[in-house]
């Protein structure tokens, strides 16, 4: 198993621990580190879908987390 495999592999299971959460806040925080890691695997891959739709989430991820900040 090399480097761009155990990087998909973390990407999907902290996508997969974030829908188990009850927490948004938490849910969102662990859901955008798996977006950053799907971010990362598709440069590794140069998959611009997995690229673009995993920035896309973690913007609204972040944009959530920011606003409900206070």
């Amino acid at each position: 198993m090399g480097l761009v495999d155990i990087v998909g592999y973390a990407a999907m299971i902290a996508l997969m621990i974030s829908f188990t959460v009850k927490d948004i806040k938490k849910l969102r925080i662990i859901n955008t580190i798996g977006c950053i890691l799907f971010v990362v695997y598709g440069f590794m891959l140069h998959s611009w879908p997995i690229i673009i739709t995993n920035a896309f989430i973690t913007i609204v991820n972040l944009y959530y987390l920011l606003k409900n900040k206070n």
